[in-house]
């Protein structure tokens, strides 16, 4: 199929995303990773439904991931931490 391109995002149906920035030190202030990935999120057409900033600590992974998951507004989560996303 040689006319289409790769590029072609005119049949992709938008998606709703929830970004969780697993972090000790970041703030909703110094968030550069979460910040960029809503910033890309929404260039490309999709919905953010929230943007959450948790403690590395398992327990509040948990309940965040599992509040999403069982969230019908939410299709998809990315995370970030560590190093992150890099602008």
């Amino acid at each position: 199929v040689a006319n289409q391109t790769m590029g072609d995002t005119s049949k992709k149906k938008p998606v709703n995303i929830a970004v969780l920035t697993v972090s000790d030190t970041r703030t909703e202030e110094n968030d550069k990773s979460g910040d960029t990935l809503v910033e890309r999120i929404k260039k490309a057409g999709h919905h953010l439904v929230e943007k959450r900033i948790v403690k590395d600590e398992l327990t509040f992974l948990q309940k965040t991931l599992k509040e999403w998951i069982d969230s019908s507004e939410v299709d998809v989560v990315i995370a970030t931490g560590g190093t992150g996303v890099t602008g």
